[in-house]
């Protein structure tokens, strides 16, 4: 039985937010087995897009508070070193980046890597969706909510700026002979 009531503009936030974390967790599965050859980016800028869309509907809501000062147990966590050293192989050669630690207090710049941080985001959105599955949408809200403001919003931020500063590399950085030839050939086509 559900904590929400049918009809409530909360659960169909929860509902929502639910579909968005199980296509984000599936794609990140996807790309870590290496199920999606040559077009591993694209599909996870896409993906993290839409979570940080998820996460954007949940700050714009009141804050949710759940029936209980508790947390139910969602079940054991999960080990997140297998992905996150999966994605590392795929990210070979791009995954340590550098970033402001918090552009808000100060310029500290600190090195992480892309797979930890989507092997953060994974883990923190996956918790959530174990309340969901269990039948605590109110709890998977609040947790959801708690943590996209204190972890993984801005996580999932940073990881796709990476990513699409990676792809956009990948097809914007070319030969100047190969820019030239295709300037030319536009030019006169």
């Amino acid at each position: 039985m559900s904590e929400i009531a049918a009809g409530d503009d909360l659960q169909e936030v929860a509902d929502q937010v639910s579909g968005q974390v199980r296509t984000f967790l599936s794609t990140v599965t996807q790309v870590a087995a290496g199920a999606l050859p040559g077009a591993e980016l694209p599909l996870l800028i896409l993906a993290t897009s839409d979570l940080l869309s998820a996460g954007a509907r949940l700050a714009a809501i009141v804050d949710v508070v759940p029936l209980e000062r508790f947390e139910p147990d969602a079940g054991p966590d999960t080990d997140m070193d297998p992905l996150r050293e999966a994605l590392g192989k795929i990210f070979d050669g791009f995954d340590e980046y550098f970033e402001v630690v918090d552009p808000v207090l100060g310029p500290d710049v600190e090195s992480t890597t892309l797979s930890g941080e989507l092997a953060c985001v994974t883990e923190a959105v996956a918790k959530g969706l174990q309340h969901f599955d269990g039948g605590h949408e109110l709890e998977a809200l609040w947790w959801w909510q708690f943590s996209y403001f204190s972890l993984w919003g801005e996580r999932a931020a940073s990881a796709l700026r990476v990513l699409q500063a990676v792809l956009a590399h990948l097809r914007l950085d070319v030969e100047d002979d190969v820019a030239t030839e295709a300037e030319y050939d536009a030019l006169h086509a």
